[in-house]
């Protein structure tokens, strides 16, 4: 038998193979088996070298025939199993154009960010400015400009997460050279963001700083590792404890209610002299005393006072001439306390039951 007997025989069989193929698979099988690597076609087209030279222009021509015919095929009868598999599964799985639409489910924010919205909102609408910094902050912003002392127990590792200690051009600001404070963290507050903007900006200064917080806590009804604050500051001339406690029972009014209280409790924290904890009465038992308010009718919400002098030399603020109060409050707390929530950790599991109720 010559070998061009036996192209012959082996168009028959891809033929065979290819009009045969029931299916995709079926039909890429063929196409490895006659045009792959290892293909009988490509088989017969890596022979040529070995033909007589005489026999090479007559064979080449064939086997070049045989290659074109079986990749046209493929190519055909993909087309057709396309076209029966399509056809198939329109008379199987119509679509009944009268029926009416599935309604697309529409999403909306996580409570914690309509939360933030909402203090952004009542801020804004007295004259405040939303002031944003960065995550990774140096020890400098964090706790030195801030009045924090180096034995503070804040600055230890077991209550922040340090992510460069003493590395070589961390800093951003002079003040931070002259300091030689470069440690990275991060931010255990946004406290940062209120040092960065006094150092950028004049007084007057009315601004809140939203943003989240990193705190190595083990997370449990009352304490996550990971939340978000909102912290806001006021420098100004003139500015006095009266001011401080006019903005946050505005405040505390807008976010829970014209009937709630405040208690303003001595408290210390190292960037404002005086400090106070704020309270607010209890909605559950509208300070009566319950097991939510452990029977005492208040509930501590934020901490808050008067910029300490020594804050305000740090960022370049002449304490002789101005003044200022400053405040933070945990977002998710506010959560908690407004809508009688028993567990903070409800808040970040992503459980669609509980955060559609908001």
């Amino acid at each position: 038998m010559s070998l061009i007997d036996d192209l012959d025989e082996l168009e028959a069989r891809a033929r065979g193979m290819i009009e045969g193929a029931d299916g995709t698979d079926a039909l890429e099988r063929a196409r490895v088996a006659l045009l792959g690597r290892k293909g009988e076609i490509t088989s017969v087209m890596h022979m040529m070298g070995k033909v007589a030279p005489e026999e090479r222009p007559v064979l080449g021509k064939r086997a070049n025939e045989l290659r074109r015919l079986a990749e046209s095929m493929i190519e055909r009868r993909g087309k057709d199993l396309r076209r029966e598999a399509l056809s198939s599964l329109m008379a199987t799985e119509a679509v009944d154009v009268t029926l009416p639409g599935a309604r697309p489910k529409l999403g909306h924010q996580h409570l914690i960010s309509q939360i933030i919205e909402e203090i952004e909102d009542v801020f804004c609408g007295i004259g405040y400015t939303v002031e944003s910094g960065p995550q990774v902050e140096t020890s400098w912003c964090n706790f030195t400009a801030l009045n924090a002392p180096m034995d503070h127990p804040s600055r230890s590792a077991r209550d922040s997460f340090y992510i460069v200690d003493n590395a070589p051009g961390s800093v951003d600001h002079p003040e931070e050279h002259a300091h030689g404070e470069s440690d990275v963290l991060l931010r255990t507050q946004t406290s940062g963001v209120q040092v960065r903007t006094m150092l950028a900006n004049k007084p007057p200064i009315y601004m809140i700083a939203p943003g989240t917080v990193y705190r190595p806590d083990t997370a449990d009804a009352c304490h996550l590792p990971q939340f978000n604050q909102v912290e806001g500051l006021v420098v100004d001339r003139g500015i006095t404890f009266g001011d401080l406690k006019g903005t946050l029972d505005y405040f505390v009014k807008c976010m829970f209610g014209e009937e709630r209280k405040t208690r303003y409790r001595p408290h210390f924290f190292p960037f404002t002299e005086p400090s106070c904890e704020v309270d607010v009465s209890c909605g559950v038992c509208h300070g009566e005393g319950c097991a939510f308010c452990k029977h005492s009718g208040w509930i501590e919400i934020l901490g808050c006072g008067m910029v300490d002098p020594n804050v305000l030399v740090n960022c370049g603020i002449d304490p002789d001439e101005y003044s200022g109060f400053a405040f933070g409050a945990g977002v998710e707390r506010i959560a908690a306390l407004r809508y009688d929530l028993p567990d903070l950790r409800s808040l970040m599991t992503g459980d669609m039951r509980f955060l559609e109720q908001f």
